[in-house]
């Protein structure tokens, strides 16, 4: 017996962006790999700093929490000619409650800039499904790429970065 994958499943990984449907599929992709990235989501806000040897660090700051929702910024930092530079540059919203997690903005070096909040008003809904699909599957691949590399926020890790934060060396 031969098990193929869902389709859903299908659909993500062939760049098919696809139905409202598949959209939430991938909101849920996200949130899982959210969950593996972080673990426990911190009650207050916080910066933390992954460092895998051979790879670039990986930067988190916890915004804002609230019972059902946190919004979570996720890049790299780059300094150039004195500058610090920030890339890519997601602001994530997670849904605790329905397991999902969303792009609301984007700043990307190839792309325009993203906000889910400006697009609502001005572009027809296929347009927007498009454009939250595009910014949201680039998540789903930097988290996979990320996770295959080793980047994690929990355990000893997170203590490691408690006091390279509060301890630069």
């Amino acid at each position: 017996m031969i098990l193929l994958p869902p389709p859903h499943v299908h659909s993500i990984l062939h760049n098919a962006p696809g139905t409202f449907a598949t959209l939430m599929d991938l909101y849920e992709c996200n949130y899982i790999n959210m969950r593996r990235l972080l673990p426990v989501t911190p009650q207050t806000p916080v910066d933390w700093v992954s460092r895998i040897p051979g790879s670039l660090d990986l930067h988190l700051r916890l915004v804002e929490r609230f019972r059902y929702t946190s919004e979570l910024v996720l890049t790299y930092e780059f300094v150039q000619n004195g500058a610090k530079l920030t890339e890519p540059n997601l602001r994530i919203r997670v849904y605790h409650d329905a397991r999902l997690a969303e792009v609301m903005a984007a700043h990307l070096r190839h792309c325009p800039a993203f906000d889910s909040e400006a697009i609502s008003g001005q572009h027809t809904n296929a347009t927007q499904l498009h454009f939250r699909w595009k910014v949201n599957r680039f998540l789903f691949k930097w988290l996979s790429y990320c996770l295959r590399q080793g980047h994690r926020f929990a355990g000893p890790l997170l203590q490691s970065a408690y006091r390279r934060l509060d301890n630069p060396r």
